[in-house]
């Protein structure tokens, strides 16, 4: 999998922009605000479907977009996979009714859905942001599972977005029946729940078996990348958290998993967690706290609840761990997503890596660039040409980025000893 060529129009603060990208290495320099993240944020755009950085559509479409008759932004991506080339194109182009920009696919030409776009070509991106994937709240940690997920399995995000659909129904309902006041065990009430009640556990327990089967496969290998990184000092144990007894574990065992610090990890996915099993388990847990849900006018369980628990020698690493613990994990678990990705797939991830060398020593530099010895393509970008060895340049397409504006540089000596000026 080779992106070989990348074209913005009015995306971000590029104008147009036309690369091709030559090598197995690309490194993009520039000060900051200059847009080399911009960069990365269009790839990703093309991989995932979804900014990396952006809320809402019409923040990724550039000022340059209003000179046009009607202002619009381009993302399209030339991608080479095996003896196929694919055209990759997301066009922004304004609501009728003025809120906004909307977001539309092209695959080859041919307009198809965001979730179609999903996985034509993997990417994972590294950027030192990440390190939320460990401070953050729960919610960052089930989007890492759900975009390295979807990316590697379509049935996932086929049975996610469902879900989520279906979600909304049911908390409606429940919105719904609670200003009602109706009675929980009244068989009205049972009778109107429970037609979603099936629908949420026939997709949520997808989701969750195949999360529990991703993280059996990422848990090993990101261990093994954390003890690289920590020069074989510190145990990395990744917990799923699931908002309810899944089936494989006894009473006990699930309320010590959800304590803090809880010793009882899984170490690997149990057969016993089959789709069947979860949503079998998952109805009766619903029925059972129906009560406390229609008081709550909400879904209180499921998937979009879950967890996931990063332990580095016993401890949690959200509540105790240093920031520089908390970097070494999130790297650690980026590097064993290229992994994963590689071995699920039979193709290695584009690797996007956004200025990640100054956030870094030496020892976790090397590590990193070790594991770029692995993908068939890296871009990455810096502030400095010195963050990265002349035997890495050597090998690398060097393009330097200045105000929308991409180029190769003249002379990197010279730019290096006029870091803030203009080149």
């Amino acid at each position: 999998m080779f992106l070989t060529r990348l074209a913005l129009a009015h995306f971000r603060n590029y104008r147009h922009l036309d690369l091709a990208f030559t090598q197995r290495l690309t490194l993009l320099q520039g000060q900051n605000a200059q847009g080399k993240t911009n960069l990365l944020e269009a790839i990703y755009y093309l991989a995932t479907s979804k900014s990396c950085q952006a809320r809402a559509e019409r923040e990724v479409v550039g000022w340059s977009a209003a000179e046009e008759p009607i202002p619009f932004a381009q993302i399209t991506g030339y991608v080479q996979r095996g003896a196929q080339e694919l055209k990759l194109e997301i066009l922004f182009t304004p609501r009728t009714d003025g809120t906004g920009f909307v977001k539309q696919i092209r695959i080859n030409g041919v307009s198809r859905r965001a979730l179609d776009l999903v996985g034509q070509m993997r990417a994972v991106l590294f950027r030192p942001e990440d390190i939320v994937l460990v401070s953050g709240g729960p919610g960052e940690r089930r989007r890492y599972l759900d975009i390295a997920l979807c990316q590697m399995d379509r049935a996932y995000c086929q049975h996610l977005n469902r879900y989520q659909k279906v979600l909304t129904q049911r908390n409606s309902l429940l919105k719904q029946l609670r200003e009602q006041g109706a009675p929980p065990q009244a068989p009205a009430t049972g009778a109107q729940i429970r037609f979603w009640d099936e629908q949420l556990a026939a997709h949520g327990a997808v989701v969750t078996a195949r999360r529990y089967a991703f993280l059996a496969q990422l848990a090993p290998l990101a261990r093994q990348r954390h003890q690289e990184l920590s020069t074989q000092r510190e145990n990395l144990v990744l917990v799923y958290l699931p908002s309810f007894n899944p089936g494989h574990l006894s009473p006990e065992e699930f309320l010590q998993l959800r304590q803090e610090g809880a010793p009882f990890v899984p170490e690997s996915a149990s057969p016993l967690l089959t789709p069947e099993t979860i949503a079998q388990h998952f109805l009766a847990h619903l029925e059972q706290r129906r009560e406390r849900e229609l008081a709550a006018g909400a879904t209180l369980y499921g998937p979009h609840r879950d967890d996931l628990r990063l332990l580095v020698n016993g401890r949690d690493l959200r509540s105790y761990g240093s920031r520089g613990q908390q970097r070494t994990a999130a790297l650690a678990l980026k590097l064993a997503e290229v992994e994963a990705m590689t071995q699920e797939t039979g193709e290695t991830p584009i690797l996007l890596l956004d200025d990640v060398m100054s956030e870094l020593d030496a020892l976790r530099r090397g590590a990193l660039l070790t594991a770029l010895a692995q993908v068939n393509q890296a871009i990455l970008t810096a502030t400095d040409w010195e963050d990265f060895a002349p035997e890495f340049r050597a090998q690398a397409q060097l393009f330097r980025v200045e105000g929308g504006a991409v180029r190769v540089p003249a002379d990197i000596r010279e730019e290096s000893a006029d870091r803030g000026g203009a080149s």
